[in-house]
């Protein structure tokens, strides 16, 4: 088993293989299809700082944040798989979510020196595992906004990294 911390370097994603499970620490970001396309946005216009989002070496987990807890969404939806290959050029290395995503998107993560991992939708043993939350932006979309945790050993399997998928036939 494999140990991460946010942030998240280039190198640490190209010692990743497909398969591979990591236990994940650190601050990570919390978006799904309302709220990802407005965080591109942001990046695009160079102006993530002022609402205190650090992308470079980040993790954005496809997720909305509520009391219940939380627990992953499907990463293939239009508005979620559209953000990841911008948000990784933007530093994003680590994109959390469930499915299968197209090859476009794996060769656009390569490309960025990013990865794609899966969680279980286990949503009592991730709420055990997040010691705080914090809203960062955008909170008129509730618990669609994007949210920031603070995690400790968050198990995720390694779906798709250096042009490769666990996907792939």
């Amino acid at each position: 088993m494999k140990t991460l911390c946010t942030p998240v370097s280039k190198e640490d994603i190209a010692q990743l293989k497909v398969g591979d499970m990591v236990y994940l620490s650190g601050k990570i970001f919390c978006g799904r299809d309302a709220v990802l396309p407005k965080v591109v946005a942001l990046a695009e216009s160079g102006t993530t700082a002022e609402k205190g989002i650090e992308l470079e070496g980040s993790l954005v987990f496809h997720t909305a944040v509520s009391d219940a807890g939380v627990g992953p969404t499907s990463s293939n939806k239009v508005e979620i798989e559209g953000s990841i290959a911008p948000l990784s050029k933007y530093g994003v290395r680590i994109h959390l979510g469930k499915g299968k995503i197209k090859p476009e998107t794996i060769a656009a993560l390569n490309e960025e020196g990013s990865c794609y991992a899966v969680i279980p939708p286990v949503t009592a043993l991730l709420e055990d595992k997040t010691s705080s939350k914090r809203l960062v932006a955008f909170p008129e979309l509730g618990m669609e906004a994007f949210y920031e945790l603070e995690v400790d050993a968050y198990p995720l399997i390694i779906a798709a990294v250096n042009g490769k998928s666990i996907y792939d036939k």
